[in-house]
């Protein structure tokens, strides 16, 4: 008996040691599952919340338990726009975790966005999306967590990282200036002289509150900034660069053609994104709301909704030649502009795609949910139709596409596509000069050199000396050196240090009559990096 008592007692501090220093799950972990438990005051929530949604703009106080952890005073609404149906208990739900408190936060993050997955039986669409997207550019973070409400289990959820001031100061480093997004949920009266359902298109109106109609302001002004956005990509598009971050809007169109996400600009309504304007005065685009990718919206706002062939053979320069559709139709009539979207169209394809990696990944999160959306009492879809989203057809009437079933084909359809056949350039021989082993003088600048081949063009070198600072371009000059290969060509460039412990990130692009090439093709992940002082040593 003294044996086990004298166990217990060393076991029993262990225990407590153990949960004491218990890892806090990251709200956004993607190998478990998270828990959000809210407590209401209504007995009947769901018509509170719904009244919230269709008369104002309040919130319902309560309280939230994220992954075990109490917080009082938060406020909590439906949220959503072709998401949020009347009478739902599983609606796309926001939490605000400072709506009292204005420094409350869960892990620094002050607001939680939880989708409902609504068209999706696979419920993976949002998750995949925003993983893929975020290879590329600035997306949300996307996971799972179960919701109760009021100790009653409301179903599985998908988490998704606000666009809110903590994102953009994450991404961009600031957080104060020009934010919107396309698309507004209560829509304002405005001048009947307006432009009439353009929605978040980017066309220019002469009167600053006809864009009220069209955009939500997320911060203390900036619709002259947007106005002059869309004057610019009007009228003097070969501006743009100096007031929109061309190449991720490529991406982002690239991503949205490639996964048929056409709830988004590429598609009828030109909504679902945001645009946060940078230190540089830039405007960056950004990813929203994407239940509906792979598919699962199917109007192009052109005739009727497509049918899955359509689907599979969506046009890679669908609106190419749209007016009605600036932001694409005016950034591909620029030659570099639309080889440079066809390249990031091929790059997502062989990335993702070519390789089963999408498939295999859409079946791990499946396997990962299939219990907690099997208990679900409030669930849209069977499990068979879980089960079988992702290679078949969902819904007589809906016709949601099997992932699979949309992308195995689509693939093939793409890589098929003429303005995707024609061969880049491919860079070689990239190299920075260093000190020569006997110089004493050092080096002051960074002298970059490369070649391609298949018949370049021109070469462009982006660099910059700061991950806060914009790219700067240079055209590369064209070399004169020994005799090379047929169709080769070697380019130079120097580019002034700022200091002897300058840093410089860069990458190339190579340009041919019809295509372009990267080097790295990674750049906006890890883009080239020299070190002036190792140059010189």
């Amino acid at each position: 008996m003294k044996k086990f008592l004298f166990s217990l007692l060393i076991i029993i501090p262990q225990l407590i040691s153990a949960q004491g220093n218990r890892a806090v799950r990251s709200l956004f972990d993607k190998k478990s599952i998270g828990e959000i438990r809210i407590s209401l005051p209504a007995k009947n929530w769901v018509d509170a919340l719904d009244s919230m949604r269709i008369y104002g703009m309040g919130m319902m106080n309560g309280s939230a338990t994220v992954d075990g952890i109490r917080y009082e005073g938060v406020g909590v609404r439906f949220r959503g726009d072709k998401s949020y149906q009347l009478g739902l208990k599983r609606n796309p739900f926001t939490i605000r975790l400072n709506q009292t408190n204005p420094d409350q936060n869960h892990q620094g993050y002050s607001s939680i966005k939880l989708s409902s997955a609504l068209r999706d039986p696979s419920l993976v669409r949002e998750v995949l999306f925003y993983e893929i997207a975020g290879k590329y550019m600035p997306a949300s973070l996307a996971s799972y967590t179960k919701l109760y409400v009021n100790d009653e289990y409301t179903g599985i959820f998908i988490n998704v990282e606000s666009i809110d001031k903590a994102f953009v100061q994450k991404h961009y480093g600031s957080s104060g200036n020009s934010f919107f997004k396309a698309g507004v949920d209560y829509k304002p009266e405005v001048p009947a002289t307006c432009k009439q359902n353009i929605f978040g298109s980017l066309e220019y109106e002469d009167n600053l509150d006809c864009y009220k109609g069209n955009f939500e302001l997320n911060s203390a002004s900036g619709w002259a900034e947007l106005q002059e956005l869309t004057r610019v990509l009007g009228s003097e598009p070969s501006k743009i660069d100096r007031i929109l971050d061309v190449d991720r809007t490529l991406w982002m169109l690239a991503l949205n053609n490639v996964m048929v996400n056409l709830s988004s600009y590429t598609g009828n309504h030109s909504t679902n994104y945001y645009l946060y304007r940078d230190n540089s005065g830039r405007f960056q685009p950004i990813h929203w709301d994407l239940n509906l990718a792979f598919g699962s919206y199917k109007n192009t706002g052109s005739g009727s909704d497509l049918e899955l062939k359509g689907l599979q053979t969506l046009d890679p320069l669908l609106h190419a030649d749209n007016p009605y559709k600036p932001l694409i139709s005016q950034l591909l009539k620029e030659p570099l502009y639309k080889k440079i979207y066809l390249s990031h169209i091929r790059q997502i394809i062989e990335d993702n795609f070519s390789n089963g990696a999408y498939e295999k990944r859409a079946q791990e999160l499946q396997g990962m949910i299939v219990v907690p959306f099997n208990d679900d009492r409030n669930k849209l879809y069977s499990l068979d139709d879980f089960q079988r989203s992702l290679k078949e057809t969902i819904g007589r009437k809906s016709k949601i596409p099997g992932i699979v079933e949309l992308m195995s084909k689509r693939v093939r359809y793409l890589k098929d596509h003429p303005e995707l056949t024609i061969l880049p350039p491919a860079i070689t021989e990239l190299n920075v000069q260093g000190r020569g082993k006997f110089e004493n003088q050092r080096l002051t600048d960074f002298r970059i050199t490369a070649k391609a081949d298949r018949f370049p063009q021109k070469m462009i070198i982006y660099y910059r000396f700061s991950d806060q600072e914009p790219y700067m371009s240079m055209l590369m000059s064209e070399e004169t050196e020994g005799k090379l290969p047929s169709g080769t060509k070697a380019f130079g460039a120097t580019i002034e240090g700022k200091g002897m412990d300058s840093v410089l990130s860069y990458y190339i692009i190579a340009e041919n009559a019809g295509s372009v090439a990267f080097s790295p093709q990674n750049y906006y992940a890890t883009p080239n990096s020299v070190k002036l002082s190792d140059l010189n040593k």
